[in-house]
């Protein structure tokens, strides 16, 4: 599905994450006060504009409210992050990201309404944007250039069906090894028993095959 995402702020995980999602098709709408990185965002986005983002009113003026996800990427900016999380919870974006830099930045950032924040020393721009583009994926861990592992949820066609009756390994190189139980303690998946619609998996993936993963 096409998603419509603000990325705010064009540092070294904005800029990643910005280009990740152009590549994946979604719209993107890139701001950032430095002009020569607008100009180098311009070929991958769908709007790049030059804004002053420490400014309420000059953000309060972007078409927000049209957007699916909002990212504040001002991880080193507590003031310009706490703002433009406020103005898009008052617009009612359904998703708001928000970069800290700290733990003190990320208790104050959920506090205003942050839905989910991201330490971008522990996850990269590539790997935000496969988690927020996906229905149905929860975290993503890239173990070397070829595996992945993901936590998600079952895909629709999954649902009601068994690890045996889809044989996910055969058919599509995904492997289903685990599901969190009601303790969200890691478990392994008897493959004799139909999946829930709420299960968590844990999926090991090869990277060529992580689209079928964000196909319903």
């Amino acid at each position: 599905m096409k998603k419509s995402i603000a990325v705010l702020g064009l540092g070294k995980y904005g800029m990643s994450l910005a280009k990740a999602l152009y590549d994946m098709g979604m719209d993107v709408l890139a701001v950032d006060m430095d002009e020569d990185k607008v100009k180098e965002i311009a070929e991958y986005s769908t709007y790049a504009i030059c804004m002053d983002l420490t400014n309420e009113d000059d953000v309060a003026e972007l078409d927000l409210k049209s957007m699916d996800i909002v990212v504040t990427a001002m991880g080193r900016n507590l003031s310009a992050s706490i703002m433009a999380v406020a103005v898009s919870k008052e617009k009612g974006v359904p998703l708001i990201v928000a970069k800290s830099s700290s733990e003190r930045m990320t208790s104050i950032l959920k506090r205003i309404g942050a839905d989910k924040v991201v330490v971008p020393e522990q996850i990269s721009g590539i790997q935000s944007a496969r988690i927020l583009v996906s229905d149905t994926m929860l975290d993503y861990f890239q173990v070397d250039n070829n595996l992945c592992m993901v936590e998600m949820y079952p895909l629709d066609k999954w649902v009601g069906r068994s690890l045996i009756d889809l044989n996910l390994r055969k058919n599509h190189l995904i492997n289903a090894v685990a599901k969190k139980d009601q303790n969200n303690t890691w478990q392994l998946i008897d493959p004799s028993v139909p999946l829930g619609k709420d299960d968590k998996l844990l999926i090991v993936v090869e990277r060529s095959a992580l689209n079928k993963l964000n196909v319903q």
